[in-house]
């Protein structure tokens, strides 16, 4: 099934759990008015949600001229793979991570911290962005931007059944606190469906775009064990955004980790390094080192 049948699918559940909500609150009126209101978050969504996440991380764009290193890498990168040059940005944030946003592989978009440009050599950021340019390749950037903006959507509409319903159409509260409990619950698991499959794909395919499946295997190695002790605060204030990242950037406490978005690291590490025939411990960089 590829990226754009399953956004399909996407959209055309949260259209009908939007009507659903309007028939709670307002009856037909309120579900003429809700479907109504799903259909022009569909099309807002389709257009806008990458550019929703990057206003929300604060990611700034950069180029040959502010960013020559990072902007040259991707450029040559893109290229191994066969994609069009996708714009880059950075993001202000200590902790090291990355993601890929966009509808298609001639409307993308790189985004890498500044954490991880600070804790990775030259060898690990290529593998890190050779995966973020698979997501795109794979048409994976799709379905995951839009799945953010629908999570969140989805507990923004729950909590408005629960506390502006009125009159005859007031849900029972019980009803209210399931829907509440349940909607965001659905989404997570519809994050957790579509992301730990193609989080492995990525790392086949980035492997094969960088050349060097061990340095991404380090990559991986190094931004998981950082993840774990750096904030990222944005990531936590949208926690709907978290299975966009190459690791998850959420603190793995007990409710960030019921329904994780990412398949284990070091299944994802001893899959890259069965690539290449060694250890992500053993991995020596070439002698272009970041710095």
């Amino acid at each position: 099934m590829n990226g754009y049948l399953k956004t399909t699918i996407l959209m055309a559940g949260m259209t009908a759990f939007v009507g659903g909500i309007g028939l709670m609150v307002g009856g037909q009126t309120g579900m003429l008015v809700a479907l109504l209101l799903a259909g022009g978050m569909n099309v807002w969504m389709w257009y806008n949600s990458d550019k929703a996440v990057l206003k929300h991380y604060n990611a700034q764009p950069v180029d040959m001229e502010s960013s020559p290193k990072l902007v040259g890498m991707v450029d040559i990168l893109a290229r191994n793979a066969g994609l069009p040059m996708p714009k880059v940005y950075v993001i202000d944030n200590d902790q090291p991570n990355a993601f890929a946003t966009g509808r298609d592989p001639e409307n993308s978009a790189v985004a890498i911290t500044t954490g991880l440009m600070k804790r990775l050599n030259g060898d690990e950021i290529a593998g890190v962005m050779a995966h973020e340019l698979a997501h795109i390749k794979n048409r994976d950037t799709l379905i995951m931007t839009v799945t953010a903006t629908l999570a969140g959507a989805l507990s923004m509409l729950a909590n408005f059944a629960m506390f502006f319903g009125g009159g005859e159409n007031r849900p029972h509260p019980i009803v209210g606190i399931i829907v509440m409990i349940f909607a965001p619950l659905a989404a997570s698991i519809v994050q957790m469906a579509i992301s730990r499959a193609r989080e492995y794909e990525a790392d086949r395919v980035g492997a094969e775009i960088c050349g060097q499946p061990q340095a991404l295997a380090s990559a991986l190695e190094k931004i998981a064990g950082s993840a774990s002790q750096i904030d990222n605060e944005q990531a936590e204030a949208n926690p709907a955004t978290a299975h966009m990242f190459i690791i998850n950037p959420l603190h793995v406490h007990a409710i960030d980790g019921l329904f994780s978005t990412h398949p284990p690291t070091q299944e994802r590490i001893r899959r890259l390094m069965a690539m290449s025939g060694g250890s992500a411990g053993n991995f020596v960089p070439r002698a272009n080192p970041w710095s």
